[in-house]
């Protein structure tokens, strides 16, 4: 989740608006808090599903601490996202709408069954605690700003988004990445390719809607990287 831009901001070339005008655009459509509500409830049941089905594999085999950790990282991700407001503006596109649930909800894939332990344990723990860590600090810095869709939900440049303009996804990256190693196999693989893949596609889509605005632009010139400083 990037920095994101301030809705109270008005351009001065911008011509006024009667409150009543300002009212309709700022409140959601009714259409627009069903979809809400029928997205919420969706996503808090598959949560729901994953969860049930990781604890299972885990009560099998106490000693994988990191089946836990993942249940915990998507409960921070997903299940924060049923409690935030509902945007003005977001990216509807087709390929926005693609990563974004699927860099989301690609934990349905995941091979909860004991893989090839590329590291201890504990080393995927410990990695997946860091980056859990390092979502909460984003998280925070967001307060309720956070959502799936890219959007404009209100300004955020403070806290974890002084050093990168996606601090939120470094975090993904970390945990997976400590999931991945003490749970290595083909299908995990494969699904962590994707969804390192759409996470790229979804900050490009975030970089777009926002770019457009001089706020966004003076943030960027002075955060330079996305997730890896120095790399990217």
């Amino acid at each position: 989740m990037s920095a994101i831009i301030d809705q109270g901001s008005v351009s001065a070339a911008q011509p006024p608006q009667c409150s009543e005008q300002v009212a309709a655009q700022a409140s959601p459509r009714g259409v627009d808090v069903i979809f809400e509500v029928v997205a919420r409830v969706c996503a808090a049941l598959m949560l729901s599903i994953f969860s049930y089905a990781a604890i299972l594999h885990w009560r099998a085999d106490p000693g994988r601490i990191t089946l836990l950790l993942l249940v915990i990282a998507e409960c921070f991700t997903v299940g924060l996202s049923l409690f935030t407001r509902v945007p003005v503006r977001r990216d509807w596109t087709p390929f926005a709408y693609i990563c974004s649930m699927g860099a989301t909800y690609y934990f349905l894939a995941v091979q909860l069954g004991p893989g090839v332990a590329l590291a201890p344990e504990c080393v995927g723990a410990a990695l997946q605690v860091a980056g859990i860590g390092w979502q909460m600090f984003a998280k925070i810095s967001l307060r309720r700003s956070f959502g799936i869709l890219p959007a404009n939900r209100g300004v955020v440049s403070a806290g974890a988004y002084r050093f990168v303009r996606h601090p939120m996804y470094l975090g993904y990256f970390i945990a997976d990445v400590g999931f991945l190693l003490s749970n290595f196999g083909v299908q995990n693989v494969v699904v962590y390719a994707i969804q390192f893949a759409l996470q790229a596609g979804r900050i490009a889509r975030e970089e777009r809607l926002l770019g457009n605005d001089a706020l966004y632009r003076a943030y960027r010139s002075k955060v330079r990287y996305r997730i890896l400083p120095g790399l990217y």
